[in-house]
């Protein structure tokens, strides 16, 4: 399935990664503008149309953290911000997701993986203003709730819905089997077993009546979605 053109911003200083993301990305289509210091990346963020922004941690002039403060007060639209940096700790992703930014890839990175993190982000940011999402021939209307696979409608328990629903919204991307407990439980600790066990519900429901399942394990990562069409 081909994907669309995003338009993405890409705001850092060290050339050679910023030329390496260049080379990778428009050889896939997508069309790129480039800043190499935070007080220019804000200014194209809030004068053009994006639909990511790859923001790097460590910029001269102003700080990838004080570009995504000032991005998300002064727009007027919710801009996907993926943040770059070579920081891992926990105090500084908490730093920033606090600040507006969506999502975080630590240095060094996959190219292949930062563009599958960018398409997951603008499907994500353009299925906020849709009611029904649609991969293959499943069918999730958020508004009532319903799952229908094809013709058929599949009956599920909250939480195999939130799990699914989590899923759809993160394609093509997978989810991690903590992000998916972070999202279901919120800080209540819960056991492996208890989403294991979820797991298994949804896929009696949604996969074993077909003969293509769509959920797929990503043996020491997580889980995503698979179309069947």
């Amino acid at each position: 399935m081909k994907s669309l053109a995003l338009n993405i911003l890409v705001i850092e200083d060290q050339t050679t990664i910023a030329k390496n993301i260049a080379d990778f990305m428009e050889a896939k289509g997508h069309i790129l503008d480039f800043a190499d210091d935070g007080k220019r990346g804000l200014s194209l963020a809030l004068s053009n149309f994006y639909d990511v922004i790859v923001l790097d941690l460590m910029l001269p002039g102003m700080d990838g953290w004080e570009v995504c403060r000032e991005i998300r007060q002064a727009s007027s639209r919710h801009v996907p911000i993926l943040m770059l940096t070579a920081r891992d700790s926990l105090t500084d992703k908490v730093k920033g997701f606090e600040l507006g930014a969506d999502d975080y890839l630590t240095k060094p990175f996959a190219l292949e993986e930062l563009l599958v993190r960018c398409l997951a982000l603008s499907r994500r940011n353009q299925l906020q203003t849709e009611h029904v999402i649609q991969i293959g021939s499943l069918q999730i209307d958020r508004k009532s709730q319903k799952v229908k696979r094809g013709d058929n409608l599949i009956n599920l328990n909250q939480i195999p819905y939130s799990i699914l629903l989590t899923l759809a919204e993160a394609y093509p991307r997978v989810v991690s089997r903590s992000e998916l407990c972070q999202r279901i439980w919120g800080d209540d600790l819960t056991e492996s077993d208890s989403l294991r066990s979820h797991i298994y519900q949804l896929r009696q429901n949604l996969d074993k009546p077909f003969e293509k399942p769509m959920i797929k394990t990503v043996h020491g990562v997580g889980f995503s979605l698979e179309p069947d069409e």
